[in-house]
């Protein structure tokens, strides 16, 4: 997912590092039934608008939000695509497997102590 996002940030990946993250770690895992943050902290993640040095802070116009927001959609949208992508390489490994009464299974056991 980062090497998408290097591809539509034009190489500079390091000044949306927090807006990936925060992307990232508000993406919904359907296997956990919610975001991986919240499922780690017990809490929504916070929004990475207006994290500035000491000193830098001021007030954050529109247009800033509104780049931000941008940002987080197209990281949005490269996450879904991996996933996807993911998701229909694994469907490809699976097959479904029906058995009839009398088949043969082959099984194996493994106990831990």
């Amino acid at each position: 997912m980062l090497r998408a996002c290097v591809i539509d940030f034009k190489g500079n990946w390091d000044d949306h590092r927090p807006l990936i993250e925060f992307v990232y770690n508000n993406s919904y895992h359907s296997s956990i039934q919610m975001a991986s943050y919240e499922a780690l902290y017990g809490r929504n993640c916070r929004s990475p608008i207006g994290w500035f040095e000491v000193g830098e802070a001021g007030l954050i116009g529109p247009t800033l939000v509104h780049q931000a927001m941008e940002k987080v959609k197209v990281i949005q949208e490269r996450l879904k695509t991996a996933q996807s992508r993911q998701k229909s390489y694994t469907d490809l490994m699976i097959s479904d497997l029906e058995f009839e009464v009398d088949d043969w299974v082959g099984f194996t056991l493994r106990f831990h102590p």
